[in-house]
Parts: structure tokens; sequence; C-alpha cells
């Protein structure tokens, strides 16, 4: 008996102990709460005048309010639809109590609805194996559905209101996840519970960090920037830096062939990321691939600019990227020819550059290859919800006021295209679980941010997106020259890929029919990234290629052949055509122009706070 008192007592201390440790665990959640509240006070009151200047009197910079006002009039005008949708949400929850019911009475009856394949929000067991948990994701699940169906259906709306209201709920679903909050996130619980509310502390402690990081605006930290140090475990291809100017360094990489190519392989990465993403790691960097398949690569390293090089233009990232890179090359190497890739805006730059090129007669680029790359914006993704007239205008003065569109807003948008991947997860982790961010090696690169100069981006965003001037023959004009993509004549590969969110495949697919001369088009699986950065031994995704060109690219995919596996083999025997012939292998500083640093190159080492 005493034994049992002497328990009993024991467990009654321990459970008094639970109970006084998670009381002090909560006055310190208080504590931390008081304190955001403290910073974002002072940042209203007394820190954060960049809000003010920068919105210019622009109560909605991004134009939302109007495109919401547009839908709720032409959902008013039609009454019969607002009691449809109502009719059939009242009919999806009785389907969804009579479903709980019979799970209640021990039936197993197949849910109503399921995460999309993608969606790893509710990968925790509970969301299954509980009742209550599983009625929430359900009621979400249907709720969020019936949301953006609702206003995705709504007559009378212009196309671009219509995807910015699509576009902005999808935003706001996301947000009101059971997932994001405490009470409704069994993987939360679970670990308020076992660490009594530590959990809690650690992560408003990561929350005023990231406030502290932003001056009062939350920069959430996606990854452990500690792990990672360019030049040392990411980007390690060896080179050099052979030549520079205000706008780039020019890298050679080492030979790792006896033989190379005849001609040359410059790169030309897209300056709103760093090159880097081509050499992430030995196991998936594209450079060290290709200078493993014979190829004497050298890249442009983009300067991350600031407000003294404002004024430089596209026509400058023209003369003093791709042009003068030639020249440097062909002082390096003895070579004239030279194969060319473009990724992304580096393909947007490199389609404006051949063509430029072609009305100076200069043949030096002998075959070109795309790598998600647009040329006609007039389908340009989610993207286009934040560009149009009014944005651009908005964004125009932010940037003419400091010189420079600023890394971190640039980021943003990418990440909201991608919300519960690139947000919600890391509040998750971060902020509810109290974990730290993961060494992740591509969202080091992804949170490495790389700003835009004012007269460059303008151009660009107004041009190209809101104008789409590039694919008109002499829409736009480079350094007195109009451009006419239609006269492009060499050897092109046309890579996109097929769950691309910034270059939808199939905008960049009407490349295919617009260059003339020979062109051949692959698509990759996976996305923008993913999808393009898929070493040829990793065994994942597949490609398709079709020797014909259709018009549609519907009808192209129709007709096309899917391979398993990396699309960089197909793409290493297209260029193999192209090399020119072998040669002794090339060693930077060979040639007349010495090494000015090793690779990666300082520009590239410049990281934004």
């Amino acid at each position: 008996m005493s034994d049992q008192l002497d328990s009993t007592a024991a467990h009654g201390n321990d459970a008094e102990g639970d109970v006084s440790e998670l009381a002090q665990n909560l006055a310190k959640v208080a504590e931390r709460t008081k304190r955001i509240a403290q910073i974002l006070i002072e940042k209203q009151q007394h820190g954060d005048k960049s809000t003010e200047e920068l919105s210019f009197g622009h109560a909605d910079p991004m134009n939302i309010g109007e495109a919401f006002l547009t839908m709720t009039k032409n959902m008013i005008a039609n009454p019969s639809n607002i009691l449809d949708a109502q009719a059939e949400l009242f009919r999806t929850y009785g389907d969804l109590w009579q479903y709980t019911t019979r799970r209640m009475l021990g039936e197993t009856p197949d849910p109503l609805i399921k995460p999309a394949p993608d969606d790893r929000r509710f990968a925790d067991p509970a969301w299954e194996s509980s009742g209550v948990f599983e009625f929430i994701k359900q009621s979400y699940l249907l709720t969020a559905k019936w949301l953006v169906d609702t206003v995705h259906d709504v007559d009378g709306m212009d196309p671009k209101n219509s995807r910015k209201v699509d576009f902005y709920t999808r935003q706001f679903a996301n947000a009101i996840a059971p997932t994001n909050f405490i009470l409704t996130n069994p993987e939360v619980l679970r670990a308020t519970i076992d660490t009594k509310g530590e959990n809690l502390i650690n992560g408003l402690d990561n929350l005023i960090d990231d406030l502290k990081r932003g001056d009062g605006n939350l920069r959430i930290r996606m990854v452990d920037d500690t792990a990672f140090e360019v030049g040392k475990n990411i980007a390690t291809t060896p080179g050099k830096v052979i030549y520079q100017n205000d706008l780039m360094q020019l890298i050679q990489f080492a030979p790792r062939t006896k033989q190379v190519y005849r001609r040359p392989l410059l790169i030309m990465a897209p300056w709103i990321n760093k090159y880097y993403i081509l050499d992430l790691r030995e196991k998936n960097s594209f450079i060290r691939w290709a200078t493993d398949q014979g190829h004497t690569v050298f890249i442009v390293s983009w300067v991350n600019p600031d407000e003294k090089l404002a004024h430089k233009s596209f026509e400058d990232y023209m003369k003093e990227g791709p042009l003068e890179a030639l020249d440097a090359i062909e002082q390096a190497t003895g070579e004239k020819e030279v194969n060319v890739i473009g990724y992304c805006l580096g393909g947007t730059l490199l389609a404006a550059t051949l063509a430029y090129m072609e009305a100076k007669k200069d043949k030096r680029f002998t075959a070109a290859t795309f790598f998600t790359a647009m040329i006609d914006f007039s389908e340009p993704g989610e993207l286009g919800v934040f560009i149009d007239d009014e944005q651009v205008t908005t964004l125009e003065e932010r940037m003419n006021a400091r010189g420079y569109l600023e890394g971190s807003e640039m980021a943003t948008t990418f990440n909201m295209m991608r919300a519960n991947d690139l947000i919600w997860s890391f509040v998750i982790n971060n902020y509810l679980l109290g974990k730290g961010p993961f060494p992740f090696d591509l969202l080091y690169w992804n949170s490495d941010s790389t700003r835009m100069p004012a007269a460059m981006h303008g151009f660009y965003l107004r041009k190209m997106y809101v104008e789409n001037k590039l694919i008109e023959p002499g829409g736009i004009e480079l350094d007195g020259v109009p451009i006419d993509l239609t006269t492009v004549n060499i050897p092109k590969f046309i890579l996109s890929t097929r769950e691309d969110h910034i270059a939808p495949w199939k905008s960049t697919y009407a490349a295919v029919n617009t260059y003339k001369g020979p062109v051949k088009f692959c698509l990759a699986a996976s996305g923008h990234i993913a999808g393009v950065v898929n070493s040829a031994d990793s065994g994942k995704y597949s490609h398709w290629t079709n020797s014909k060109k259709p018009k549609s690219p519907d009808a192209w995919l129709e007709g096309a052949t899917e391979h398993k596996g990396s699309w960089w083999p197909e793409w290493g025997k297209w260029i193999a055509r192209h090399g020119g012939g072998k040669v002794p292998a090339r060693t930077p500083g060979d040639g007349a122009l010495k090494p000015i640093e090793d690779a990666p190159g300082s520009y590239v080492k410049l990281r934004l706070k």
C-alpha cells in the first residue's frame, strides 16, 4: 500500500511538474508575443518609412482591389449564380456529415475529396487515422475548392482580372489551411504536448529573429545559410575568371578531357538569379557534366547591381554580356565560332542578341540552345498576375527612386507562386514546430537574391510582358537595330519543362515556328529548375521529343515520344554535331587573357543582407 501511495504521489508530482513547466513556458510565449508586437509598433511609428515612400500614393499597388470589385459587381448582377453556389456548398457539407457519420459507425467509405498528389500538407498519419482531423481536412479541401471554383466561374470577367482573382483567392485559401494553425495541426499539437510548449517558444524566437533580419518586415529563413559557402561546397567546378566588366565576369572552366570540341560553349545564365544553379553539387552540375563531354565551357556570371548601375539597359546587357564575351573567348581560345546556351531571361536576351547579330552579319554564334526561355509573352502564366500597366508603373517609380529592384521583392513574387512549398511549409516548420531551417543547397541558391537595374528591368517588363514587342518584327530596337526574331537562322535546341510556372511550356513553344532554320524542341518533365537540373544519371523524370513542328503545342505533345530519364544526353548528341571537331584541351590562361581570379569569382559571392 505504501508503495502504491508513493507511486501515486510520484505521478502526482510529475503531473504538477508538467503543469508548472507548461505554465512557465506559456508565460514565455506571452512575453515573446509582446516583444513581436513591440517590433511591429516600432516599425510603424519610427523605423520604417520605406512602405510609405515606395507606395507613392498607391493604396493598392498590386491593383488587386479593382479586380475583386469587378468580380463582386458581376456576381451581384447574377444573383441566381450566388444562390446556386450557396446551395452547392450546403449540399457538399451534407455529404460530408453523412460521410463522417458512416465513419463513426465503423464503415470505411471513400473520402469525398483527396489532396492533390503534390500536396504535402496532409502527410501526417493523423489526418486519416483521426476522425476529427480527417473531418477538418476534408472540410477545408471542399471549402477551398468551392471558393476557388466560385470565383473562377463568375461571368463577364476579362482574362486579366479573372487570373488575378483566381490567384489571390488561392493565396487566401492556402493561408487559412488548418495546417497553418496550432489547434488544427496534429503534428504541432503533438510537439506542443511533448515539449510542454518549448516548440512555441523556439518558434517565436525564430519569428523575432526573422523580423529583426527584415528590419520589421518578415524575412522567413528557408535555409541554414551557414551550411554553405559559394566556392567551398557549392559552385565548385574548377575554373578561372578571365574577363570582367561592370556587368559580368566571364568564367572559363578547366577541361576534364584531353580533347575538346573546337567550338567553345558559352552559357548565358539569367541575372534574376545566380549562375550556380547549374553548378550546385558535383552530381547535378550541368557545367561539370558539359566539361566531361568535352566542351570548353564559359559562363557569364552577372554582377549584383546597386544604384550605381541604375542606368544599365537591356541593350547594355547585350553589349557587355554576350557580345563582349565573344570577343573575350576569341582572345582566350583563338576561336571565333562559339556555341551558346541561354537560360530563362538569359535565353530571352540571347534571342534578341541573335537577331541583332543577323542584322549585323555577325555569324560567330553557330548553334544556340534555349532553356525555359520566353520570346512570346502573350500567355506568361501566373507571372502575368504581377505584371500589368498599373503595377509596372508603380514598380518603375519604386525602382527609379532607388535605382534598382530589390532582390527580396522578386523572390517574394516567385515564392507566392508556390506558396505552400515556399512560404507556409516554413511557417509551420520554423514558427509552429520551432525547428531550424534545413541545410538544402537549392534553397540556399533560391534565397541568394539579386537586384535588377532600374533601366533594364523597366524596359524588360514593359516591352516584353506588358506590350509583348519582342515577338513583333521591329517591335524593339537595340543599339539602333530593329530586332526581328524571324531572321535567326542558326540551328537551335529549345528545352521547355512541362510543369513550368515561370515560363509555361506552351508559351515557349511559340519559338519553334518563329525562328528560321532548323529547330529541335524537347520537353522535360518537372518544373523550371528541377526539369533543367536533372543530371544524366539521376534516373528521374522523363522527356519528350518529336521531329515534327506543328503549330499547336498540344499537337506536338500528342505526336511526341516519351523517353525515360534526363534530357541531357539528348542535348549532348545534338550539340556534338555542332562541335566543329576535336582539338587539344584548353586550360584557362593559355590564351591572350590571363586569369583574374579563381572561379566562381567575386561577383557571384556578393550576397544581399
